[in-house]
């Protein structure tokens, strides 16, 4: 699932608990809990990735024009959004190769 497709997921599940909100009376306490919902989310996303992370990076490097071209645009500091788009190109390539 790409970004798009996260972000138009986290609109429609907020819009759903504003009317669940609503019917339960209950619209300041729904909007506190979907604005930390998001800051959760957004956090989570860009978050910086672990040590085994840049050692998986590291063994990947080199082997496609395009990844590698992603993992310089990337660096220093690597999000957890980044290393999923790193992952997934790459494992676009690793199939066609076996």
């Amino acid at each position: 699932m790409n970004l798009y497709g996260v972000l138009a997921a986290g609109i429609i599940l907020s819009i759903i608990f504003h009317f669940v909100g609503l019917y339960a009376k209950a619209r300041n306490i729904v909007w506190v809990m979907i604005v930390l919902m998001w800051a959760a989310s957004i956090g989570f996303a860009i978050n910086e990735i672990s040590p085994k992370g840049y050692d998986y990076i590291s063994k990947i490097k080199g082997h496609y024009e395009d990844v590698d071209m992603q993992i310089e645009k990337a660096m220093p500091q690597i999000s957890l959004y980044e290393m999923l788009s790193i992952k997934k190109s790459y494992d676009l390539h690793e199939p066609a190769s076996r």
